[in-house]
């Protein structure tokens, strides 16, 4: 009769019995740790490139918002888009003509709240020429308007204004500036 099975030496059966009984006895505490590396709430569900986001109401075009990048993070925590390497958004009117655009190095979209903040290096333009400079922006969807408790200066044809925050509407035609620094006046 054939044998099928090899010869087994006892050393041999009780290293594969020590294997076998090694195995069985892991816990697999590895799983949790794989879950917590991967799963991170600081990672984006989304991620783009050459972005345009389109924002409307009632039928108009509100604004449209250019990024070279776009991540979005959408937890418990966390609801927004981020754009690292800046942004682009131009306002509309009602008969789709650009009143305004504004231009930063970072911007980033509370997606709960419906508000957008620029940073580094923010300038708004409106259709007029007049141009605001400052280091952060704040623009609420909701009520359209754009605000900063920061410096600011705004250059128009006629003088350049220094203050400590402003509110306006978000074609930069109506705008109101808090704690007035100084103005200086560009008519000869």
């Amino acid at each position: 009769m054939q044998q099928f099975f090899p010869k087994i030496s006892v050393l041999n059966s009780i290293a594969f019995f020590a294997v076998i009984l090694t195995l069985s006895n892991c816990k697999n505490d590895n799983i949790e740790k794989i879950r917590n590396i991967t799963y991170s709430d600081n990672l984006p569900v989304e991620r783009g490139s050459n972005i345009e986001i389109i924002y409307t109401d009632s039928g108009y075009t509100r604004a449209k918002v250019y990024a070279p990048q776009l991540e979005r993070f959408d937890n418990d925590k966390r609801n927004q888009s981020e754009m690292k390497m800046g942004i682009t958004a131009f306002f509309y009117d009602n008969k789709k003509r650009a009143t305004s655009f504004i231009k930063a190095k970072y911007g980033l979209r509370d997606e709960r709240e419906r508000v957008m903040t620029a940073k580094t290096d923010v300038m708004v333009v409106n259709n007029k020429g007049d141009t605001l400079r400052t280091d952060i922006l704040t623009w609420d969807e909701k009520t359209n308007l754009i605000h900063t408790h920061s410096a600011v200066k705004i250059t128009t044809p006629d003088e350049i204004i220094y203050g400590d925050g402003l509110e306006s509407n978000a074609e930069f035609t109506k705008y109101k500036i808090f704690k007035i620094k100084g103005i200086i006046s560009l008519k000869k």
